[in-house]
């Protein structure tokens, strides 16, 4: 662990605010910190996802359903839902555009389909994750202006771990195969070779914000990062940390 403690003294050198968490199959679990309140960025986007699996499992919403990608304003950023010729397509495909892709559209899109009052009750009081709250849509501007955000804990990062693997057969098989084509490899993945490693994960990232939550088959990690003011120096840490955790052979 002597290795992993450098790479989080570089980050406090820089002034950043974080979260680390660390576990070996079958081994204790290594957490440092200096923070447990995040920006939630796109990571808020696994509970939502949770809360959709949820929703489904008591028959009140379904994956085939038909979604009109008109039905909310034509956000950009993340994705390119905005771009398709096609603007009908099965919630699957949204879902699989709001993980893979982090699609900001999609995600809006599923939001309106719950509605974000109801999204917060199920979040924070069913899926009990209670540092986890959704005050705005994304790309919301003048919501952000106002001072509304979107947060998560490090509480509940830990917690996702276990909402996931509580999952039925089918679900988790799906869900897992979503977290596993998130086409952002820049975070902890970065230094791994491709096509050799099955990470499940979603990262996300906004201005002095950058994340990434995730497991393998042999262990799970995720890095919280904000008040971020060098970029490529916190890029190079997750890629350090990266390698010590996922790229590790076990």
């Amino acid at each position: 662990m002597h290795q992993i403690h450098i790479q989080l003294d570089r980050l406090e050198a820089m002034g950043v605010r974080y979260a680390f968490h660390y576990q070996p199959a079958g081994q204790e679990t290594f957490s440092r910190a200096n923070c447990e309140r995040f920006p939630s960025a796109s990571i808020i986007k696994v509970p939502i996802l949770l809360a959709w699996l949820l929703l489904e499992r008591a028959g009140e919403i379904d994956r085939g359903e038909v979604c009109d990608l008109d039905g909310e304003p034509q956000v950009q950023g993340a994705g390119f839902s905005w771009l398709l010729r096609a603007r009908r397509l099965p919630f699957q495909d949204v879902l699989l555009m709001m993980i893979a892709l982090s699609d900001n559209l999609c995600t809006n899109l599923v939001i309106r389909r719950i509605g974000l009052e109801r999204l917060n009750r199920i979040i924070q009081e069913e899926l009990d994750l209670p540092g986890c709250s959704l005050e705005r849509k994304l790309f919301d501007y003048e919501a952000r202006a106002r001072g509304q955000d979107n947060w998560i804990s490090a509480g509940d990062c830990r917690r996702l771990y276990q909402r996931l693997a509580g999952l039925p057969g089918e679900q988790l098989a799906w869900a897992e195969s979503i977290l596993e084509v998130n086409q952002d490899d820049n975070l902890l993945k970065r230094g791994i070779p491709h096509d050799v490693l099955s990470f499940f994960h979603k990262t996300g990232s906004n201005e002095g914000v950058l994340h990434d939550w995730g497991y393998t088959r042999a262990c799970q990690v995720f890095l919280l990062t904000s008040q971020v003011k060098d970029d490529p120096a916190v890029v190079e840490v997750f890629g350090e940390l990266g390698r010590l955790t996922i790229g590790k052979r076990n």
